[in-house]
């Protein structure tokens, strides 16, 4: 299997399909690039090369009890780009991994970044302060951080309801979605699943949103129960210089069904735009 090994010492795993223009995938937590697995096939099919990482702590990279924080994982999706050699890239990050792609393009990407998109993405900030009135209360953070420490398995299965919208009427959610979001977040080593909790909801992204000079696309379902539009992405598409915004109504937070068929068209159309 690929890996890179990053300054610190951390083993980065990646896996890649196809040829063509880069697009590089970020996932959320506390998944991994399997999340992605649909759109590598889709997208390498589409004539692209299409990358997917497990960010650190995550999948099958290293454990790490260091390092969980917006910056390192920036400065590891910037070690995987050089490592690589990406050049006219496209990156698109879900959750946290919008906001990793977004510290990414504006702290690392100059000269290698062509277009940035993010689905139901945590930047600019996620959690409630006097500026940010809309945003989640901390209390809600904390009740991740010690259902994690508690019992992180049962923990899992029940976000993953929200997750996808399965606790709508009419919702139509496989189990098999649910269980693979469960075993994707098994592969978390604890500390690195705590500590990420601080990372997406606690980091303010705000300059680096101002300082993306590329096209930006920001997807967003009007429905999501994990990272609400209305502190996200309508927030975001005011920051951004060249940003389109795109809501999927009724859409939740997981990348599923119809969302996900419209949403990877739309991706696609945007690339090629």
């Amino acid at each position: 299997m690929p890996y890179i090994t990053t300054s610190d010492g951390t083993e980065i795993y990646y896996t890649e399909q196809g040829t063509g223009q880069p697009v590089l995938l970020s996932h959320g937590w506390p998944l991994s690039s399997d999340a992605w697995q649909v759109e590598l096939k889709l997208f390498a099919d589409a004539g692209y090369r299409a990358i997917a990482h497990d960010r650190r702590g995550h999948g099958r990279s290293s454990k790490t009890y260091t390092g969980n924080d917006m910056d390192t994982y920036a400065r590891d999706l910037a070690e995987l780009v050089e490592t690589l050699d990406l050049k006219d890239l496209v990156v698109i990050g879900h959750s946290t991994g919008g906001g990793e792609v977004v510290r990414y393009a504006a702290q690392h990407g100059k000269g290698r970044v062509a277009k940035v998109i993010t689905a139901g993405a945590v930047p600019p900030l996620m959690v409630r302060t006097e500026e940010n009135p809309e945003g989640t209360p901390i209390e809600a953070f904390d009740g991740i951080r010690a259902g994690v420490l508690k019992d992180r398995s049962q923990f899992y299965k029940d976000l993953s309801d929200a997750f996808y919208g399965a606790n709508r009427e009419g919702a139509e959610v496989s189990q098999g979605a649910k269980d693979d979001f469960w075993r994707q977040g098994m592969l978390v080593n604890l500390a690195a699943a705590y500590d990420c909790v601080k990372a997406f909801s606690e980091t303010d992204q705000t300059a680096d949103l101002q300082a993306i000079d590329v096209p930006m696309l920001i997807a967003h379902g009007d429905d999501d129960q994990i990272v609400p539009i209305a502190a996200a992405a309508e927030k975001s598409v005011k920051l951004v210089k060249n940003a389109t915004l795109k809501v999927y109504p009724g859409a939740p937070h997981g990348i599923y069904g119809a969302y996900q068929d419209a949403l990877d068209q739309d991706i696609l159309e945007f690339i090629k735009g």
